[in-house]
């Protein structure tokens, strides 16, 4: 059916309709002019962009070069969009996988020298979501002095002599390293993996786009290649405010903006002096993920750093933001002076209009920072800006509540108190719907436990929730981000680790969790799981209920956290092991621990026969 048109009359439907204001600015001799510049003016700048942006394609310019074999942190089975939680879909045809075992391992390594409450709650909430048996690092070591040892240098070194043991780790391994006394988990570790793989995936698509592709240089019996030019692979938390470091320091001055929305805090948003309606960019270093190769590189680098002119009493914080602040001033100076004409005139538009995000920007102050030769200044460092697998507490706990995501009533009151610009509706994502829910995270059931092993089956202390899914749970939400991250990291009012401690869902059942968690499936299957490790079994060692420290040592809950049951659970049921007093308690090899009726603790006489099987 055909249609009339002011201009045109009968036009036919099929075919586009014009520009109407167009036609009239087109016809008027006074504005042909103007237009006709405008338009040959974008169509100059646009060949010169993509003139520019063919030649950063093709021609490297940084001396830096990625290895000429790029591994997945994951072996290739599990590089599809399965449910594995190791899966990473899309980088298959761009990454070559070689692993040294079946599947690679997860390792969560936690520096803290002794043991305290606080150190308690974060390796009893790794327990009870089933991450893999925690690594002290520095357990028992006294610091004393600077330079090598001192304790913030020591921390750095300590984590870097374990990721150097090849008997522990290897290159292709994921690790996860976090602050010992003041974090907690709250989701389990497979969604915590597969949003670390989304979220490198998405941000080196980004890098890719803004910084291009170089070509390596041939080698002896090689070829060229062209390849992307900057590669993220480790994850850091993000903070609000930039400490300890200088305001003019490459740490704070060249760090990129957050991809929070820029008004998600209303028109003052990022001018908060004192950072609460910020949006995160700067690098905390409480909590970091990400291969073991690449850690461990930048772990050495950063403890050359601790060590250089008498720097130790810095601290980790200090280093790890010069040396991603150093990353981005480096790859801003190579990405400025590699560009055509299109890109700097993009530029000096951006600065004239004081949109510039540039550190180099004329209306921005930071201190001069001079290329060494031969220095590495690429790591492959990136933020979670986003909260999605870290949520850094600093100026940050008013963005937090607490929902149950089976009240649509209390989510849209929350939401509309908060107002935050994104206005999404709060809703259960759909990788913590699909996973374990949360009283079948870990271990067996109690009411499928038929034995003596480890711990009898209590009626009064091992009864759970049956049917207890995450919409039923109190779960820690950023209401800005929005997000639901795995793991909370209380580094700034440490007094909401004592008054947030009974929101986290686990805690009204965390004795009867606990102790279903070390009852869990041990023998053949887990030696098995153990060695081909990924899904099946996190850190190849295996071990439930305790932590390894970086000796070599296993120390159970009981060791390490014995007198602290008022603290941890609050539950009035006593000290753990010995809570009915009767009961006889044996170890994983048959060895009695907690002798019957008398609650000594003392090891007591066992045959040879059990002791070699230790």
């Amino acid at each position: 059916m055909a249609s009339y048109d002011a201009f045109d009359g009968i036009t036919d439907p099929t075919r586009a309709r014009p520009n109407i204001t167009l036609l009239r600015l087109m016809r008027a001799r006074r504005s042909r002019t103007p237009i006709l510049i405008s338009i040959f003016a974008v169509f100059f700048f646009f060949v010169l962009w993509n003139k520019s942006s063919e030649s950063k394609t093709h021609v490297a310019f940084s001396s830096y070069r990625l290895p000429s074999s790029f591994t997945l942190p994951f072996s290739s089975e599990l590089t599809d969009d399965t449910d594995s939680p190791l899966g990473v879909s899309g980088l298959g045809s761009t990454v070559n996988s070689t692993t040294s075992k079946k599947k690679p391992s997860f390792h969560l390594l936690i520096p803290a020298s002794e043991p305290n409450p606080d150190l308690c709650k974060t390796l009893l909430s790794s327990f009870l979501l089933d991450y893999p048996p925690p690594t002290l690092i520095n357990f028992g070591k006294v610091f004393s002095g600077e330079g090598e040892n001192g304790s913030h240098a020591g921390k750095i070194r300590g984590v870097y002599e374990y990721l150097k043991d090849q008997k522990q780790v290897s290159d292709d391994d994921l690790v996860l390293i976090t602050d010992g006394y003041d974090a907690w988990f709250q989701l389990p570790p497979e969604v915590m993996i597969r949003r670390y793989h989304i979220l490198i995936r998405e941000v080196n698509e980004r890098l890719q786009r803004k910084y291009g592709m170089i070509t390596h240089e041939p080698r002896e019996h090689g070829s060229t290649a062209t390849v992307q030019k900057y590669v993220q692979n480790i994850v850091f938390g993000a903070d609000k405010l930039c400490w300890p470091n200088a305001a003019e320091d490459a740490a704070c001055a060249a760090v990129p903006p957050s991809t929070i929305a820029t008004n998600v805090y209303g028109a003052g948003t990022d001018q908060d002096p004192e950072g609460f309606q910020n949006r995160p960019r700067y690098l905390n270093s409480g909590t970091i993920i990400g291969p073991v190769a690449d850690i461990r590189v930048m772990y050495e680098w950063a403890f050359k750093k601790a060590e250089a002119q008498h720097r130790s009493g810095l601290g980790d914080q200090f280093v790890f933001a010069e040396i991603f602040g150093e990353q981005e001033f480096q790859r801003e100076a190579m990405r400025r002076s590699s560009q055509g004409a299109g890109g700097r005139w993009l530029d000096w538009l951006a600065e004239s209009l004081g949109n510039s995000v540039s550190p180099f920007s004329a209306n921005k102050t930071i201190n001069s920072l001079s290329s060494t030769p031969g220095q590495r200044y690429e790591f492959g460092i990136g933020l979670d800006y986003e909260s999605r697998l870290f949520q850094t507490m600093t100026h940050s706990t008013s963005d937090i509540e607490f929902l149950y995501y089976n009240d649509s009533r209390l989510l849209s009151h929350i939401q509309e108190t908060h107002r935050p610009s994104n206005l999404h509706p709060l809703l259960l994502t759909a990788d913590i719907a699909r996973v374990k829910s949360p009283m079948s995270i870990s271990g067996n059931k109690s009411e499928d436990f038929t034995g003596g092993f480890l711990f009898p089956l209590s009626y009064t202390l091992d009864m759970l929730p049956d049917k207890l899914t995450w919409e039923e749970v109190p779960l820690a939400t950023n209401l800005f981000a929005p997000s639901i991250p795995p793991l909370l990291h209380f580094n700034g009012d440490k007094s909401l680790l004592s008054t947030w401690w009974p929101s986290m869902w686990f805690y009204p059942y965390s004795r009867a969790l606990l102790r279903r968690y070390i009852r869990s499936t041990q023998g053949p299957a887990a030696a098995q799981a153990a060695d081909t490790g990924g899904q099946d079994w996190w850190d190849m060692r295996g071990g439930k209920g305790g932590v390894w420290t970086d000796k070599e040592t296993w120390m159970d809950w009981g060791d390490i956290c014995n007198n602290t049951e008022a603290i941890i659970f609050a539950d009035g049921k006593g000290t753990w092991a010995k809570e009915e007093g009767t009961g006889e308690v044996v170890n994983k090899w048959g060895k009695v621990i907690v002798e019957k009726n008398t609650g000594k603790e003392e090891p007591i006489e066992v045959e040879a026969e059990n002791e070699e099987q230790k």
